[in-house]
């Protein structure tokens, strides 16, 4: 948490472009192959995108 308040506005917004995409990636991984061995990734990743959600709206940034 303190290596993602350390970003500026842009670098988070960037950030969390990058995390949306990775996450679409792992969906699909799993709805094509049926496993079901990424799910901790999954919370991983949506759980981030949340943080840097919470903090650029903290921060009074809009997208």
């Amino acid at each position: 948490m303190n290596e993602i308040k350390a970003l500026s506005d842009s670098a988070l917004k960037q950030k969390n472009a990058e995390l949306e995409l990775e996450l679409a990636i792992e969906r699909r991984k799993i709805a094509s192959t049926g496993v079901s061995s990424k799910v901790i990734k999954l919370k991983s990743i949506r759980k981030t995108i949340a943080r840097i959600n919470t903090l650029l709206n903290q921060r009074g940034v809009k997208e």
